[in-house]
């Protein structure tokens, strides 16, 4: 019994150190999680978005972003790193090309080029002959690690989010991975940057962000909207800042939306002046409740990640107007058409987008 009872000791010693002392990639920082609003208010919980209509792709998964063309076709990324057309209702599906990374977001310019945030790669250039370019890889002397989202404005200059200078999606496992590990240590490193074509310059329009995701212009391009996914953020701000540091006190900068139920993550505009955001998932009182507790955080991440406090599933899309009010609520408490990041809308549907589904969803209007 003696030595069942030392082994044990040995055992539990063990444990105990591996908990408190095994590295870990993150240093977290402590925050304040504003009190989760639930799903009250325009957020009411509601069921508009289940028994969505389903488009398959196939082999391919991950539909994060899509795009309405010209020529109107359907664009879409995916996780292969394939840029897929197909017609409206999924029919003539192919791939464009594949740019060997993960492109998230993506917009075309004037000239037809698809501009595409590639999160392993930088911000490219997609010629309609499908030539890859490099446009920019680095801003402010520094690595792009997580170019996420993109908007082309009416002349020619480019803003994309680069969600993470801490962990990037090539190194850190994917862009699932590296988001994990941006959002759970909090040092707020996203940045909003904008590309000039003209010059092939790059300046940094905003900093300190957490997970800086999706962007989208105003109407009158004098504003840029921005998510900010690790503390449940959209910002307005205005598109000729340098360098606005989001998370600098006295900077007095305010938020949009400041508490929003789930994580925001890409955003578009829709028709009549709307712009849409997917939840990509719900809030989680265990992650809340670990703000202040940057120890506990570390702790986490020694779990098998079977224990990682990860939000369900539950789907939910929000569409709103330039000046912060709600006008379209989308729930499905099942989250039966997993991570939301966003919805696509045209005369007669709505498209909506996955992190992870192997179909694009859709409802009629």
């Amino acid at each position: 019994m003696k030595k069942i009872l030392a082994a044990l000791g040995i055992a539990l010693a063990g444990l105990a150190a591996y908990l408190c002392l095994w590295p870990v990639p993150i240093a977290p920082q402590s925050w304040e999680a504003p009190v989760a609003p639930g799903y009250t208010g325009p957020f009411a919980a509601n069921s508009k978005l289940a028994n969505l209509k389903t488009i398959p792709l196939g082999a391919e998964e991950g539909p994060e972003h899509l795009v309405v063309a010209r020529d109107g076709k359907l664009y879409a990324t995916v996780a292969s790193g394939a840029v897929l057309r197909m017609n409206p209702d999924g029919s003539g599906r192919e791939v464009v090309v594949n740019t060997g990374g993960r492109v998230l977001g993506f917009d075309f310019d004037a000239a037809g080029n698809i501009i595409a945030a590639d999160a392993f790669r930088g911000l490219l250039s997609i010629s309609p002959d499908k030539k890859v370019t490099v446009l920019a890889d680095q801003a402010a002397g520094t690595p792009i690690l997580y170019a996420n989202a993109v908007v082309v404005a009416r002349n020619g200059k480019v803003y994309f989010s680069d969600a993470s200078t801490r962990f990037g999606a090539r190194d850190w496992g994917g862009t699932f991975e590296a988001s994990i590990l941006d959002i759970l240590e909090q040092s707020a490193t996203g940045r909003v940057i904008e590309y000039d074509p003209a010059t092939q310059a790059t300046r940094i329009v905003a900093k300190g962000l957490s997970f800086a995701n999706g962007v989208a212009l105003s109407q009158d391009e004098r504003s840029l909207f921005v998510a900010e996914t690790g503390k449940y953020r959209i910002w307005k701000l205005p598109v000729d800042a340098r360098e606005q540091d989001i998370g600098q006190p006295g900077a007095g900068l305010k938020p949009l939306f400041d508490n929003l139920p789930g994580y925001p993550d890409n955003l578009m505009r829709g028709l009549d002046g709307k712009v849409w955001v997917g939840l990509v998932k719900p809030r989680n009182p265990k992650i809340d409740g670990m703000a202040r507790k940057p120890l506990m955080r570390k702790l986490t991440l020694r779990l098998p990640r079977a224990l990682w406090p990860i939000p369900k599933a539950y789907g939910h899309v929000v569409a709103f107007t330039e000046d912060g009010k709600v006008v379209a609520d989308l729930q499905d408490p099942t989250g039966a058409y997993p991570e939301t990041t966003a919805v696509t809308e045209t005369a007669d549907r709505l498209y909506v987008q996955s992190l992870h589904a192997r179909e694009l969803g859709w409802l009629p209007k």
